[in-house]
């Protein structure tokens, strides 16, 4: 895990915000700072000091869906509590994107509500359409690609990876590397998905991967429901839900994941000494690469908190600690330019080939809808 850097990209960029009238907010200035429940940047709330000392005085902060051994959260929530003093409580950890929607629906007016979310690309501009969502721009904001940010600042991705396959080889013969090799005989009751395409970001994005190595495109991921039903139907998929705790067990010994976790995955079995030698590969047939987008609670039970913590994810220390855990942080290529990224860690991630693209709002949208309608009953089980 790297070590905490200093903040100065975090710190330049809030002077250089706060120095300025904000845009969000017509001609006000920070003379004039708004609550932090409808305060729609760090200077908008009186300065960077002034959210702080609201959201120690608010003192917790309510998570959901976010495991300890995902994209380093453990490391987050830990540096967050000690810099901050502030409790982090997160629900649900196993929980999926679409737990953490029906959340926002669910407990408007509820304390226990989460207060952010961290959710695939798709749920998030779900929740922004729903009216779920804040707006609310970080110090880096600016720095954060157009295309992985919402105009109105109610979501921005914080981290991604590339959908990869991700094998036991003590347990499999010849570890499969492609989409294509899967539906090979050798593979039979071993092929695994991270969770339910229709709940889960990480299983959405392995189908729309198979589409794409299997003739689809952005705009058709009906080739990667016919690819899992044909795996299903000749047996080598198994719907058991994959995680380190099946995988050690050898029930899931194959599974389609995003790198980060497969990488993440083999660190901790040669850690723990466990008897799995797990490897990751990314397909080349089915390069598909996304980023997990952070947003705020309209409704946050603890609206200081829930933006301290996005400023907390988007700084160079936050963004740090993604990388140690094989994510690729969204400000990447900036810190790398400012010098803020930890170098020997960014020289651990997997060498991948061109530019990763992306589906636009409309394609992901449509994906989803074809997803939820079809998935259940091609890929029953």
């Amino acid at each position: 895990m790297p070590a905490p850097r200093l903040r100065t990209a975090f710190v330049a960029a809030f002077l250089a915000l706060a120095a300025a009238p904000l845009g969000a907010c017509g001609n006000e200035s920070v003379t004039a700072p708004k609550a932090p429940a409808v305060a729609t940047s760090a200077a908008n709330a009186g300065g960077m000091a002034a959210l702080t000392a609201a959201a120690k005085k608010e003192g917790a902060l309510n998570t959901i869906a976010l495991p300890r051994d995902w994209a380093n959260y453990g490391a987050l929530i830990d540096g967050f509590e000690k810099k901050y003093g502030i409790k982090v409580a997160v629900e649900n950890p196993q929980g999926t994107s679409q737990d953490e929607v029906d959340a926002l629906k669910e407990r408007r007016t509820d304390g226990r509500a989460p207060d952010v979310i961290d959710v695939g690309g798709s749920f998030a501009q779900s929740a922004a359409r729903q009216g779920l969502l804040a707006p609310y721009e970080v110090a880096a904001f600016d720095r954060i690609p157009e295309a992985q940010k919402d105009p109105e600042a109610r979501w921005y991705n914080n981290y991604g990876g590339y959908i990869s396959i991700g094998c036991d080889a003590k347990r499999v013969k010849t570890c499969p590397s492609t989409f294509a090799d899967l539906r090979k005989p050798e593979y039979k009751g071993q092929v695994s998905l991270n969770g339910d395409p229709t709940q889960s970001g990480s299983a959405f994005a392995g189908v729309y991967a198979a589409a794409l190595a299997n003739g689809g495109s952005f705009d058709n991921i009906q080739p990667g429901i016919d690819f899992f039903a044909e795996l299903s139907r000749n047996g080598n998929f198994n719907p058991i839900q994959s995680s380190p705790e099946t995988i050690a067990k050898g029930q899931t010994p194959i599974s389609i994941d995003w790198d980060f976790l497969n990488l993440g995955y083999a660190e901790d079995f040669r850690r723990k000494g466990a008897d799995v030698d797990w490897r990751t590969a990314i397909p080349f047939d089915g390069s598909f690469a996304e980023y997990y987008a952070n947003g705020v609670n309209k409704d946050a039970p603890h609206p200081a908190a829930a933006r301290l913590w996005q400023e907390y994810v988007f700084s160079p220390e936050g963004q740090n600690l993604r990388l140690g855990a094989f994510a690729r942080p969204v400000l990447m290529d900036a810190m790398a330019e400012d010098g803020t990224l930890d170098k020997t860690a960014a020289e651990k991630l997997p060498t991948v080939e061109g530019t990763p693209t992306f589906p636009t709002e409309g394609q992901t949208e449509k994906a989803r809808e074809t997803v939820n309608r079809e998935w259940a009953e091609a890929v029953p089980g």
